[in-house]
This record gives structure tokens, sequence and C-alpha cells, in this order.
């Protein structure tokens, strides 16, 4: 049995998930996403090492960190995540410049409660000002433990390559333009983008797509403007893609949101 609801409140989205035998598929979101296992054990690769959050671990995820995700065994899993733009995260603690987590799985009592009382707050649709508030508390607890400074400065060629990635997601993805754009070969650029990103540049390009997609269908509540806008073929072709990355359909994801 595999089930994913989202809600969405103050600018932060939580979802509860219960899965048994669904695969996330390898991919990265642009927010922040900060977990607790409640039930099972979630396996998953982060940046290509393997990662195992038993009952009560915080899972914390940087922004661009590629990762998978599935249960352990068939036990299955239950969990939570909130995803919230970094931008966010800086405005609430006061940070000025962003920060990224040093480990990715904490066993942090306090922090583990901030993150359940918010995402508990948000799907049962409790007021937006409370859940304002409740963010308060967990940037100060994320702040507080867990946070490196040091962030590995991008690689030039990488954040290029990225950008284009970016302003293409209507088209079909011309690897050849990026990489003489970038001086070059088209297999050098692939090894160098996979060893950079943990993800091919294929992969990275259909990511945005459906995080495009995404954005769009929450604002304007529509998916066949989604569909349009992000150049795919179709909306079979959407949701198929849709679901290995976020559980649920396009259709499904909208109808929790509203």
């Amino acid at each position: 049995m595999n089930q994913f609801v989202y809600k969405k409140s103050a600018g932060i989205k939580a979802l509860s998930a219960s899965m048994t035998d669904f695969k996330y598929k390898k991919h990265a979101h642009q927010e922040y996403a900060i977990g607790v296992t409640l039930r099972g054990i979630q396996e998953y690769h982060l940046d290509g090492s393997l990662q195992l959050s038993h009952q009560n671990g915080v899972m914390l995820f940087n922004p661009e960190q590629t990762h998978d995700g599935m249960a352990h065994d068939k036990t299955g899993l239950d969990y939570v995540m909130l995803y919230f733009e970094p931008q966010l995260l800086l405005d609430a603690s006061e940070k000025k410049e962003i920060l990224r987590f040093s480990a990715p799985i904490v066993y942090d009592v306090q922090l583990k409660q901030r993150v359940l009382s918010l995402s508990q707050a948000i799907l049962s649709e409790k007021d937006e000002a409370l859940c304002s508030e409740l963010f308060v508390n967990l940037a100060e607890s994320l702040v507080q433990t867990n946070f490196s400074t040091n962030v590995k400065k991008d690689n030039q060629l990488i954040r290029k390559a990225r950008e284009m990635l970016h302003a293409n997601l209507e088209h079909v993805l011309k690897l050849d333009e990026i990489s003489s754009e970038l001086q070059l070969s088209k297999f050098q650029f692939i090894r160098l983008f996979k060893a950079h990103m943990g993800i091919s540049p294929y992969q990275y390009f259909l990511n945005a797509k459906i995080e495009r997609a995404k954005c769009i269908i929450e604002k304007n509540k529509d998916i066949y403007s989604a569909v349009a806008a992000c150049g795919f073929v179709d909306l079979t072709h959407l949701n198929k893609h849709f679901k290995s990355v976020y559980g649920t359909t396009a259709f499904e994801y909208i109808s929790h949101l509203h």
C-alpha cells in the first residue's frame, strides 16, 4: 500500500507518506527537505552514499542534493517530510547566507518534535499563523544543531550548465549546444556534470521539468498549462514522471493541495 498526501501552508509543504513497494527515482529538489521516519526504515542514496533512517531519525536534505528512496524491507515505511525554499529558512532564522546540513540523519528529540508539530499542523489544516510560528521554532532548532557554513563553492561550469538547462525546459535537451558553449566535448560534459551533481544532465533536465510543472500546478491550479509550458507530450507523460518523483500523479497532487 502506497499513499502520499501533500498539503501546503505559510509557504511550507508537508507530505505524509506510507509506502511498501514504491521507489522514488533519483531526483533533487530546489528546496530544503526535512523529514522524520515514523515507522520502518527508510533507505536511500544521498550524493551516492547509502543512508538508513530508523524510527525517529530526522532526515536532512540540502537543496539540489540528489537522492532516491524506498522502504528498507517488506514491513514498509511511514514518514513525514517538510519542503521549503532556502529564502524562507534565511528569513525565519535571520541568517545571511545559505547554510548546509552537515549530517544527513540526526536523532535529536527536540528537532524531531518540531518537525512533527509543524507537519501535523499543516496536514490538519491549522491556521497559517500557527504554522508560521511553528516554522520559526523549527528554524531555531535547525540552526542550533546541524549546520555547517562551509558551503562548497559551485563549479562555474556546472552553474552555467544548470542555468542553460533551466532556461530551455520547454524544449528537447540539446547536449551538443550546452557542451560546445562550455567548450567541452559532449562526453566530457556528461562525466563532469554527473561527478558534480550525482545525476546525469538528462535526469537533471527531466527533474527540473517536473519541478517546474509542480510550481505551475501550485500557482495556476491547472495541470494542462503545466503540460504545455514544460514540454511534456501529454498529461500521461507528465503523470508518469511526476509520480516517479512525488509518489502521486499531478492530478492527485493538486486535489490534495487545494
